[in-house]
């Protein structure tokens, strides 16, 4: 019953970043596959595993950044090519450790909400979720260690 309910609110939650249209979308055409993703993260958290680069993405970035990276139009970017996630792994670990405010202009097209700071995270989660945003939404990137992450906290 707990789960249950943790699983709904986490979806609705999820959905505050949709537009009216698509959340009508998402809960009409596939719901499952929301619940799914959900349901994959709460089920290794409760676990005690090592929480997955993906669970990471569901919890705290898909709310903003979509389920496939596609971001919302003026608000959050895209995390797929011709994005910043090509980018040095340092300025993303700087970015998830001090959140990020102000417009950003990503593929010609500025974007203005911010990002709150994900510093809260450990080492292994951060070096996870970065790389599988490195790796997924079209990008092939190099994987991002929790030793480079580390390095970086430690020197602020």
């Amino acid at each position: 019953m707990k789960i249950s309910f943790l699983i709904l609110v986490s979806g609705l939650v999820n959905l505050s970043c949709y537009t009216t249209s698509d959340k009508m979308n998402l809960l009409l055409n596939n719901p499952e596959r929301f619940n799914e993703e959900i349901k994959e993260h709460q089920s290794d958290e409760q676990s005690g595993k090592q929480i997955s680069g993906k669970a990471v993405y569901v919890k705290y970035c898909l709310t903003c950044h979509q389920s496939n990276g596609s971001g919302v139009p003026g608000m959050h970017p895209p995390l797929g090519m011709g994005s910043w996630v090509g980018k040095d792994p340092k300025d993303l670990i700087n970015i998830l450790m001090e959140g990020l405010s102000g417009k950003i202009e990503v593929n010609d097209e500025v974007y203005k909400d911010n990002m709150p700071s994900q510093s809260k995270l450990t080492d292994e989660e951060m070096a996870g979720v970065l790389t599988y945003i490195r790796s997924n939404f079209g990008n092939n990137f190099k994987p991002v260690t929790p030793e480079m992450v580390r390095n970086l906290r430690s020197n602020k």
